[in-house]
């Protein structure tokens, strides 16, 4: 069978998101995300007639979408996104990402996982779907809520202490692994991660002394991607991972100047088509063959349970008087479970530089995917049960 070309392979991934959005609309009633679909439609056409290999050289341009999400990320994080409950969201955080921690012995004990490899799978717990919790709170117009004012800060802050664990698994992964990691780094290991710090925190202080000295400068399209792509490159290049380097070039800019309409334009295209075609290419990474054997689906069942506990557990960051003055602790729980976006990232990163098999990828994927739908619908159910009560402030028209 001859090798369709790169544009036959760009169709028929374009074709499979469409579908994928198109059936979304059908599905919305459920609350499964266009994500899910992407992951089974490039589940079906990888094991049929479009291989990963085929799909391998889009990758780069794929990977695009990704850094524009968590470019996205660096942008939310303002000053006023600790503004109101600062204590209860900073409690809440501080329990998503520790408990996963737990998990670490466990994970080497019955699984035999190197230490890095338990890492990862940590980076994967304590992460947070933000985009598909965020648009269920917005399809419901409910933003405002204190409930989900405090969601909101906890996963737009949640996937911090996630991208901290990926890169300490990066730098813990053993020699073939470090390698393949650390292609692209200038200084390796630690040194590295040292290095990269140093710069961030040299770039944040000299955008800071230049905002005070000359006062907000406007950034063009072509200075924003100049920006996302710097800035990643800064961060695989230091070992701290392209992921953070582009959330931290989303928080230069938030602090360089208010964001236009043409800057909001360029990276909603970014998100709305390269973000799809990357997960429809996660979907045709995920192997059938794994998925018969039992050790996948044993690791699966595990990882979904410390998902779902490390969440429950979160609902401890909601005290008392943020009760009384009308949070619901199980509308955050159900908020931060879907793992979503950021889990599937870690998980097809790590696949791809060998720092977890093709086996617990899967069971990664799997994990992924049934705390994204079934948060989903819980977080939905929820809120439909709280809008009959009363107990919900809703947006104001626009």
């Amino acid at each position: 069978m001859a090798t369709p070309s790169l544009l036959t392979v760009l169709l028929v991934l374009l074709l499979s998101v469409t579908l994928a959005r198109r059936f979304e609309i059908s599905l919305a009633r459920w609350a499964i995300p266009a994500i899910v679909l992407e992951l089974g439609l490039g589940f079906l056409l990888g094991n049929t007639v479009l291989p990963f290999q085929t799909v391998a050289p889009l990758a780069g341009i794929t990977e695009l979408g990704v850094l524009t999400l968590f470019f996205r990320v660096g942008l939310e994080l303002r000053g006023d996104l600790l503004a109101s409950r600062r204590v209860a969201i900073l409690r809440t955080v501080a329990l998503s990402s520790l408990v996963p921690l737990v998990t670490l012995w466990p994970l080497q004990a019955w699984f035999g996982m190197e230490q890095s490899t338990a890492l990862l799978c940590m980076a994967v717990l304590s992460a947070t779907g933000t985009g598909v919790t965020l648009r269920v709170l917005a399809q419901q117009r409910v933003l405002q809520d204190p409930s989900s004012r405090l969601l909101v800060g906890v996963s737009v802050l949640d996937d911090l202490p996630a991208i901290a664990y990926l890169s300490w698994a990066i730098a813990s992964g053993n020699a073939t692994t470090a390698r393949a990691l650390g292609q692209g780094n200038l200084v390796p290991g630690w040194l590295g991660l040292g290095v990269g710090v140093l710069l961030a925190t040299l770039l944040y202080q000299l955008v800071r002394f230049r905002v005070r000295r000359a006062g907000p400068q406007p950034v063009g399209p072509l200075g924003v991607m100049l920006l996302l792509v710097g800035m990643a490159w800064l961060g695989e290049a230091t070992g701290i991972s392209s992921f953070m380097g582009a959330l931290f070039g989303g928080v230069l800019l938030a602090r360089l100047a208010p964001v236009d309409e043409s800057v909001s334009r360029l990276l909603a295209v970014f998100s709305e088509v390269f973000l799809p075609l990357y997960f429809v290419g996660v979907g045709l990474r995920v192997d059938a063959a794994t998925l018969l054997q039992p050790q996948a689906w044993t690791l699966a069942v595990v990882l979904l349970a410390m998902a779902v506990i490390s969440k429950l557990l979160c609902g401890l960051g909601v005290s008392a008087t943020d009760r009384s003055e009308g949070v619901d602790p199980w509308l955050v729980i159900f908020g931060l479970m879907p793992r979503g976006v950021p889990g599937l990232v870690f998980a097809s990163r790590a696949l791809s530089v060998g720092l977890i098999s093709p086996v617990q990828f899967s069971a990664l994927v799997l994990m992924v995917t049934l705390t994204t739908i079934g948060g989903l619908m819980l977080l939905s159910g929820r809120l439909q049960q709280r809008r009959r009560a009363g107990l919900l402030q809703l947006d104001s028209a626009v």
